[in-house]
């Protein structure tokens, strides 16, 4: 088995598409794209640093979520540009582990982030008056570090599982990256138990959080319906309408992917669904969550007059 699994000491993928016709424009799309989410996020990191105003829960969490979309968009998108020049695009059996390992550590982080977000939503709603007892400064770090612990955790038992597995068939990953079901589709093992790790594992990560959303938004809800003002509706309206939107993105293509059978995949599926998660979420996060915030905006301002 040992001697199986030494045999891939590499691994080709196949990236997006073969058609040159399309690769260039493809290529200066996703360029563009990583270039905006780089720009975009580190401006966010900097505004709540250098602004005062911004040194608040909401904004720690916004903060973070803006470095771990950095971080995963960062894992993949260069292999996904490197895929569309010539030439075959090779990844070492190291690398391919690590880029899975960096990828889903940092994509299982945002998806605790996403419902710590929900839970601080609640505090600021459904319990104004004691908002800064609850989401203490002890209590946003912990939350924050929990994020981190769960999502390296859950990274390492997914890479883990992963590559126990024996490889000693094709080794082209139909896929633009080393992603958990493109890479398990080409092990010879016997995998009856090694199918349902991820699975079991994913479906426990991401129902959880979204038990802790689903919950946050029910007591939020109920809340703004017992509100007399309507302006207070608006306002909390348009953060529960900001939330759903990015929550419904991330999870929707999560749970695609990683909640069902790798025997039901489609790996060309897969790949538009990846594209969704790996690029345009980490691109539209700070415009859900930062840019349409009037405090951000201020922030941003004041720093360009001081600029000046």
């Amino acid at each position: 088995m040992m001697e199986n699994r030494t045999e891939v000491t590499q691994f080709v993928l196949l990236g997006l598409t073969s058609d040159p016709g399309v690769q260039l424009p493809l290529f200066v799309t996703f360029l563009l794209i990583y270039t905006i989410t780089l720009v975009g996020n580190l401006g966010i990191i900097m505004l709540i640093v250098l602004d005062s105003r911004l040194h608040t829960p909401m904004y720690n969490f916004l903060g973070n979520l803006s470095l771990v979309d950095i971080c995963y968009s960062s894992a993949v998108i260069p292999t996904v540009l490197g895929g569309l020049l010539p030439g075959d695009e090779v990844i070492s059996y190291n690398a391919c582990a690590a880029q899975m390992f960096l990828f889903t550590s940092f994509a299982t982080v945002e998806n605790f982030l996403l419902s710590s977000m929900a839970y601080d939503r609640y505090a600021a709603v459904c319990k104004p008056l004691h908002y800064t007892t609850t989401m203490t400064s002890r209590v946003c770090v912990c939350l924050v570090v929990g994020c981190y612990v769960c999502g390296f955790l859950s990274a390492s038992i997914y890479v883990g599982n992963t590559f126990s597995l024996s490889f000693c068939k094709s080794n082209v990953v139909h896929h633009f990256f080393c992603d958990i079901p493109a890479v398990m589709a080409l092990s010879c093992s016997v995998r009856p138990v090694n199918d349902l790790v991820p699975l079991f594992v994913a479906s426990f990560v991401i129902y959880f959080a979204l038990i802790i959303i689903f919950i946050s938004y029910i007591f939020i809800f109920i809340t703004i319906l017992k509100m007399h003002s309507g302006a207070g509706h608006r306002k909390a309206l348009s953060t529960c309408a900001s939330h759903f939107t990015a929550v419904s993105i991330f999870y929707g293509t999560t749970i695609f992917m990683y909640l069902q059978p790798s025997s039901s995949h489609s790996m060309d599926t897969d790949k538009i669904a990846s594209v969704f998660y790996t690029m345009f979420i980490p691109v539209l996060n700070p415009v859900v969550y930062s840019l349409r915030n009037k405090e951000v905006k201020s922030a941003f301002s004041k720093i360009v007059l001081e600029a000046k």
